[in-house]
């Protein structure tokens, strides 16, 4: 089995990775290395946690001489804050030994403030495609001397809507350079931002998108509706011994927020909540203290699905079916990494029971299904989504849809057809001129006479 110690790699390389503790490259590390070095554009597929970032931060250090110039040549394109935060730090741990000025910018924060740093010098920049676009139209942040692109979870980007920003990017880009590219899953947009942009990649593909990770231990449970699951849920998190490090997915922000609610009474002290409506510094000090232990439970969207490398999660809980299955697969990515043993739940309501069956589908694999326990109770009130829709017949509100009444079933009468015709002398003006004409001010017809 190949170790990093028989890679051709620096000295300061080989004092890093022996710090942070590595001694076998995983598999896309280990074929994603030489090919990287070797200058090719490069195509990863790989699942979440497979350690893609290592991938092409080992071999981009392995070649980047020391330059004190200020224009940045490697630029790493990532789709969210968060994970711009962790690449910058991954970067810096592997860059302990060297001399290399690594600075992340993204959304939510003050751009005057990356423009100073910015300003001051790079050699690689890490962002976010809407603030990297808006750095490089200010001109103060110059792409000239990119020589390496990296784009890090292409396909959240593209689903983020961030198309326009990197076909715009990508012409900010010499031409002449080196193209990397990693993604979980391979799609229609993913394939044809490669066809446009790439230069005969060479494509390396770990697994197959949907395969689960064979350490990660999966079951569901049948639940009726939201407040069932919270009684569920919290029947589950009040043992500690299991439930260690709890990472809760859940479909909306609204919904996060009325989880957060009504488990804040029983676990306040121990639980966090990150979703796109929090400030930057909120989520960042959420993630901090889930990720050091000093919260037990992160209740999140799917924002946290994707890339976030956080320590020792011994549960990931879907308290709502993903609609999209491959977003299922990211979700329990978070626990399992790097060989740890993980356990998953998902709870489904009949609703969400079709989307469950199209995650076994993609799996090609069953959830083992675990009775509904006899201590939670069932309750009995809905969220405002799962209310059935009430038509008000006699609502003096017009009605929509199939209830639009037809025509009426009898003709006007002719005095009830006639329509505004403007008035007369509008009338005989435009039979005389062909266009209607008004009489003009008053008063100043009236000087005019004078």
């Amino acid at each position: 089995m190949l170790q990093f110690k028989d890679m051709n790699l620096t000295k300061q390389l080989h004092n890093a990775i022996d710090d942070l503790g590595f001694d076998t490259p995983t598999p896309i590390q280990e074929k994603a290395t030489p090919v990287v070095l070797s200058g090719s554009d490069v195509v990863g597929i790989a699942q979440t946690g497979t350690g893609k970032s290592f991938a092409y931060m080992i071999p981009i250090l392995r070649e980047l001489k020391f330059s004190n110039q200020d224009n940045p040549r490697v630029l790493v394109l990532v789709p969210t804050r968060e994970l711009v935060l962790q690449v910058v730090e991954q970067f810096k741990s592997l860059a302990k030994y060297m001399t290399v000025r690594i600075i992340g910018v993204y959304g939510g924060t003050n751009i005057n403030t990356q423009k100073q740093s910015v300003s001051k010098g790079s050699d690689i920049i890490v962002a976010t495609p809407g603030r990297l676009y808006d750095l490089a139209l200010t001109r103060v942040l110059q792409l000239k001397s990119i020589k390496k692109l990296v784009i890090d979870e292409v396909d959240v980007m593209l689903d983020l809507g961030f198309r326009f920003q990197l076909t715009n990017i990508l012409e900010f880009l010499p031409e002449k350079r080196q193209n990397i590219m990693f993604s979980a899953t391979m799609t229609d947009e993913v394939d044809a931002l490669i066809d446009d942009f790439f230069r005969n990649p060479t494509k390396i593909s770990i697994a197959i998108s949907g395969t689960p990770l064979h350490n990660i231990a999966q079951q569901c449970y049948p639940v009726p509706n939201f407040y069932t699951k919270v009684n569920l849920l919290t029947l589950l998190l009040k043992d500690k011994n299991e439930y260690r490090k709890v990472l809760v997915f859940v479909s909306t922000k609204k919904n996060a927020d009325r989880l957060f609610e009504a488990l804040e009474e029983d676990f306040g002290s121990e639980m966090g909540i990150v979703h796109s409506n929090k400030s930057q510094n909120y989520r960042i000090r959420a993630i901090r203290q889930f990720d050091e232990g000093m919260n037990r439970i992160l209740i999140t969207t799917d924002v946290m699905a994707r890339g976030l490398d956080l320590e020792l999660i011994t549960h990931v809980i879907n308290y709502d079916t993903p609609t999209y299955p491959e977003n299922y697969m990211h979700r329990i990515g978070r626990t399992g990494r790097a060989e740890q043993q993980g356990k998953t739940i998902l709870f489904f309501t009949e609703k969400e029971k079709e989307w469950k069956e199209a995650i076994e589908k993609l799996m090609v694999l069953k959830i083992p299904q675990n009775n509904f326990p006899d201590g939670v109770e069932v309750s009995k009130t809905l969220i405002p989504e799962e209310r059935p829709k009430v038509v008000e017949i006699n609502s003096s509100l017009p009605k929509r849809g199939k209830n639009i009444p037809g025509s009426a079933f009898h003709e006007k009468k002719e005095k009830n057809k006639k329509t505004n015709q403007g008035g007369s002398y509008k009338r005989e003006l435009a039979k005389k001129y062909k266009k209607p004409k008004t009489r003009g001010d008053k008063n100043a017809n009236q000087r005019n006479k004078k």
